[in-house]
């Protein structure tokens, strides 16, 4: 079944809120430029992430045209702080070291981003239909909380609940494929974490969501779907990485055509 990229969102700090734009440039190892650029990092170089600390779901973030500054906020408690990610960095991090009763250090990777998945850093991708789907098992939750629990880049369209099960394959291969020109291969189930049954924004854990998940998932599981990649059933939203040497045009946009190439030897 065809489908198309349906939503593009990017996270330019690690962990903190995500954007929705209009296009995505793709950097040579699949990530996304801007995506996960920053990432706050503890006296011991350690992701200050929402796995390591739930604090980091109360802190709200908005950025400026070109990702060069950011507003940030304590939900519902203090008025917002702009800084320039470069120029007010000394003040920034002196601010999120307030915050967290910790030093901090904004860490920058411009070319590569602080992907989860070293191995397979490219954009992470779910259907809309699978948001959806997950959204009927969690009603009070929504569509809009699951994306901001998921963090997924890339939204497809066009097909129906858990489709990109089909950018999964077996172990040792992966399944190459194309958005508009840009040459992705799919590589492995995301195993989710802790902030999967976290409230997005006040970091407060769900009685029973886990297990409720891993029930649903597993009996929901395409037929389609490789077992043999699913160890267990945390695992929700597709992670790639980019062929190397892989040619042509580098951006993406809402609205390009998605067509699996077919299976090729993992890296």
């Amino acid at each position: 079944m065809p489908a198309r990229l349906d939503r593009i969102t990017l996270y330019p700090i690690k962990s903190l809120d995500g954007v929705e734009v209009p296009e995505a440039r793709v950097l040579a190892n699949g990530a996304l430029e801007n995506d996960r650029r920053y990432a706050l990092l503890d006296r011991h170089g350690n992701f200050l992430n929402g796995k390591a600390n739930a604090r980091v779901h109360r802190l709200r973030a908005r950025f400026g045209a070109g990702f060069e500054e950011v507003e940030l906020a304590v939900d519902g408690e203090s008025p917002p702080q702009r800084f320039h990610l470069e120029a007010d960095r000394e003040s920034l991090e002196g601010w999120l070291a307030a915050y967290f009763d910790q030093p901090v250090r904004l860490g920058e990777n411009r070319e590569e981003g602080f992907g989860d998945d070293q191995e397979n850093p490219g954009a992470t991708l779910m259907s809309s239909a699978t948001y959806e789907a997950v959204a009927g098992w969690f009603p009070r939750l929504g569509v809009e909380e699951l994306r901001r629990r998921f963090r997924t880049n890339l939204d497809l369209g066009e097909v129906p609940a858990f489709w990109e099960d089909h950018l999964v394959a077996p172990r040792g291969q992966n399944i190459r494929f194309r958005i508009g020109e840009v040459v992705f291969e799919g590589a492995n189930p995301c195993q989710r974490c802790v902030v999967l049954s976290r409230d997005s924004r006040t970091g407060e854990t769900g009685a029973d969501f886990a297990r409720q998940f891993i029930r649903n998932r597993q009996a929901t599981l395409p037929l389609w779907a490789p077992r043999s990649r699913f160890d267990h059933f945390h695992r929700m939203a597709v992670n790639t990485c980019r062929p190397s040497a892989s040619p042509g045009p580098t951006t993406l946009r809402p609205g390009d055509p998605v067509e699996i190439l077919g299976l090729v030897p993992a890296d």
